[in-house]
């Protein structure tokens, strides 16, 4: 067994395929470095960092010690997972890779014996030609080339590869639909009936939970300060339905917009913290149910006569206006109709308008 390996990579997104080529360096020395750079293109519908690249690393390789996580956006070189018709300037390697040692101060863990690392890079990887290796000032080896699963495709097309993206990166490339409107127009019926669908996970409605749950299931109680816990477990709701996320599309009841709308219809001001909600948990789409089905009395719900549910249905424009936020509004009375209307909206934004595979 090697002293200490090192593995390069843009790991956008982390999947399957990487994964394995991780564990079967592991297997060939004490120590392995995993470093993850920027990537030279990036996915332009995905906004990923590099610290959430370093987290998904993490968390994916916690409880194998053996393994140590690095990052730089400083020094670009010829990476493990994108090589195609890559031109290495053998001399520049060698600079940028002494380089990136010093400064990440990869050491070998056994300082009685220190040798440089073994560079880990795939079986068709440029460097691993007999000709470049020889010049190259870190020893390597091979990992076996992973069939059909290719980074360049994967970072392309994330929802045409979800199965092979790995599960701690897939909240970053799940998007997340919110099913707005009134009091009966049949919003959680739709989210249940959505995630049943695509087989999303989804995040309930938190108002109605922290009726039941503070309140005594009754809003009698309800007052100005319960916004900010009903908003700040609703952030937490969604938080823990787009983690590890079973598909592309995460469906969320209701929003903070709408706990707003009720602050300033019950309470008759805006909540600086649903606000922030607002704009910090922000929603990658909106699909705003008109008010216009038939009123169903649940016992909880309030705003019934055709004035308070249209001064209600206003009330959420306008907040949408303040934010920025443009919803797409969905006006046919009929449920099946909302129900088609809405998976035509999302195979096409989402999925590209293509119908998501069974």
């Amino acid at each position: 067994m090697h002293d200490s390996g090192l593995m390069i990579g843009h790991f956008e997104p982390l999947h399957l395929g990487q994964m394995r080529s991780i564990l079967h360096a592991a297997g060939q020395v004490r120590t392995l470095h995993i470093v993850i750079t920027t990537h030279p293109s990036p996915n332009p519908k995905y906004l990923v960092t590099l610290q959430d690249k370093a987290r998904w690393l993490q968390m994916a390789c916690r409880d194998l010690p053996f393994i140590q996580i690095h990052t730089t956006d400083e020094i670009q070189l010829p990476v493990h997972d994108n090589f195609d018709e890559v031109l290495v300037d053998i001399h520049a390697t060698n600079s940028k890779l002494q380089l990136l040692l010093e400064r990440l101060q990869i050491v070998p863990t056994d300082p009685s014996s220190p040798t440089p690392p073994i560079l880990f890079v795939a079986e068709n990887h440029p460097l691993a030609q007999p000709d470049l290796y020889a010049q190259l000032r870190l020893p390597i080896l091979t990992t076996p080339e992973q069939s059909g699963v290719h980074s360049a495709d994967i970072a392309r097309d994330p929802i045409a590869y979800w199965p092979a993206i790995h599960p701690e990166a897939r909240g970053s490339y799940t998007k997340t639909v919110a099913i707005v409107g009134g009091e009966s127009s049949g919003k959680t019926t739709l989210v249940h009936k959505l995630a049943n669908y695509y087989g999303a996970s989804f995040a309930l409605e938190m108002g109605r939970l922290y009726v039941g749950t503070d309140l005594g299931g009754s809003e009698v109680g309800l007052q100005y300060s319960d916004y900010g816990p009903i908003s700040l477990d609703h952030a937490e709701a969604i938080r823990t339905a787009t983690y590890r996320a079973p598909a592309p599309v995460t469906f969320v009841d209701t929003d903070f917009v709408t706990t707003q709308a009720f602050c300033e219809e019950y309470e008759g001001r805006t909540h600086p913290f649903v606000a922030a909600c607002i704009d910090e948990v922000r929603l990658d789409h909106t699909l705003f149910l008109a008010n216009n089905t038939p009123w169903v009395d649940d016992g909880m719900r309030s705003l019934g006569t055709e004035t308070a549910r249209n001064r209600f249905e206003n009330r959420l424009t306008e907040i949408f206006n303040r934010h920025n936020i443009t919803p797409h509004r969905i006006t046919d009375p009929d449920y099946d109709q909302r129900y088609q209307q809405a998976i035509a909206y999302i195979n096409q934004h989402i999925y590209g308008g293509i119908a998501p595979h069974c």
